[in-house]
């Protein structure tokens, strides 16, 4: 074997190995982040998750066109994590929570499920559900604060990852002031779900976001306005 051909050689058997080794790093890599995705939604592999959503006003059963594209984009995280989701309307949820992951869209006037969760995991949530028009209606209540909407201008929504004991999956509350608002937090919830998983961890969070502009930008301008976790965990006083 000529030099030559030993350089060649070596240089080919060089980059068999550089490569290798690049895509055992890469493979790491994307192993890890995809453990720390499942470990945050509590999704492992070919494990069952739930997601509950409400039903359109007067449709007849009928699914919100902001509920359906939200449950599109949580239908492929949760397909990224290797899990399997069953959809199911509010008012036939009827289980328990922490065996499986749950995501529940919707507000507690038109989500029972919603309601229940709100009064059970978060009592310092008070939402106003009345039907006659006013200042109000729809308005948010957290500890001594209240958030109204402005119709297609500024409108809020909760993002809430809660537990409830050690080994427990979690349920995921995306709860707005509007439908649109829903598929406000489940994209906010996607594009930031590293930072809050290195934030928070395996821990509850509950987090208030305003829709900026819907009527102009639809779901896609969300603003953080606080961590509220706290004041949604202490019941609000009565008469408050």
């Amino acid at each position: 074997m000529t030099d030559d051909i030993r350089t060649i050689v070596l240089g080919a058997v060089a980059a068999g190995i550089c490569a290798s080794l690049g895509w055992l790093a890469r493979t790491h890599l994307w192993r890890r982040r995809l453990r720390r995705k499942q470990a945050f939604f509590g999704l492992p592999g070919n494990s069952e998750c739930l997601l509950v959503v409400s039903r359109e006003a007067g449709g007849d059963g009928a699914v919100h066109r902001y509920d359906v594209s939200a449950l599109l984009e949580l239908a492929a995280l949760i397909k990224d994590c290797g899990a399997h989701a069953e959809i199911v309307q509010h008012d036939t949820a009827r289980q328990g929570f922490g065996e499986r992951t749950e995501f529940c869209l919707g507000g507690p006037y038109a989500n029972r499920r919603m309601a229940a969760h709100l009064g059970s995991l978060l009592p310092g949530v008070k939402v106003d559900t009345s039907t006659e028009p006013g200042p109000d209606r729809g308005s948010f209540q957290i500890g001594s604060e209240r958030y109204r909407a402005e119709g297609g201008v500024t409108e809020y929504v909760l993002l809430a990852r809660l537990t409830v004991g050690e080994g427990a999956r979690p349920v995921f509350l995306f709860c707005g002031q509007r439908a649109i608002t829903n598929q406000a937090a489940t994209r906010y919830l996607f594009r930031h779900h590293e930072r809050l998983a290195r934030k928070h961890g395996r821990d509850s969070f509950c987090l208030l976001l305003k829709v900026v502009n819907s009527l102009a930008y639809g779901p896609d301008v969300v603003e953080l306005v606080a961590d509220v976790t706290r004041a949604a965990h202490e019941p609000v006083p009565a008469g408050a």
